[in-house]
């Protein structure tokens, strides 16, 4: 594929959203919860609360341990010597744990990866390493989406790059609507994944074709 041909990444595929204020302190955290906790009606002095906003504190710093991770570091130790491999390679059923940002409700599902190399593969933990900062922020599925396939485009520089993300959202099975069982499936498709059918297909078909939809 010529230079001109390759999908331009887009420059958000690292950036982390710059706070507006200073970080509070972990007191400051635990306090807020402790707001939280009277709000709803409940006593964090009993004995069962006393701790609790110290543990969702800590529950935090691993939920959204994203924020100190940069995914493009992940995806710089690559390997050149393949042999010429430039067939498709697929990483399918890649679970996530995320937690949407407009309700700070899980999201819990799986990430499929496909790309097509050109000269540089990577170590397959590593894209699943990718996945797991992303999703260890507050998300919204096709941004998290996006993030993903064009990271590792402007990474590993391949032909083209596919992502499809399978989710169920919480903020929708557990409070508003209240309907549980409904699957959210979005895709990004790069370079020979979105120019190509044929391409889209065969990935598709390997990861078990989730929405007959993306095959446009």
């Amino acid at each position: 594929m010529s230079e001109a041909a390759k999908p331009k990444p887009t420059p958000f595929c690292s950036i982390r959203p710059a706070p507006k204020e200073p970080k509070p302190s972990r007191a400051e955290a635990e306090r807020a919860l402790r707001t939280l906790i009277l709000w709803a009606g409940d006593d964090p002095d009993r004995e069962g609360m006393r701790e609790t906003p110290a543990r969702v504190a800590r529950a935090y710093e691993d939920w959204f341990s994203g924020y100190a991770e940069d995914p493009e570091e992940y995806l710089r130790r690559t390997f050149e010597e393949v042999d010429g491999y430039d067939e498709m390679i697929t990483l399918k059923d890649i679970r996530f744990e995320s937690h949407c940002e407009h309700h700070l409700a899980p999201i819990i599902g799986r990430v499929h990866i496909g790309y097509l190399p050109d000269h540089k593969v990577v170590g397959i933990s590593k894209l699943a390493r990718v996945v797991d900062t992303y999703a260890r922020r507050f998300q919204v599925q096709e941004k998290m989406n996006a993030q993903i396939a064009h990271c590792i485009q402007k990474v590993l520089e391949p032909q083209g790059v596919a992502v499809v993300i399978e989710a169920t959202h919480q903020c929708m099975t557990t409070r508003g609507v209240h309907k549980p069982g409904v699957v959210m499936v979005t895709s990004t498709m790069l370079g020979q994944f979105r120019q190509n059918p044929l391409t889209r297909r065969e990935f598709l078909s390997v990861i078990g074709n989730p929405s007959a939809s993306l095959d446009h």
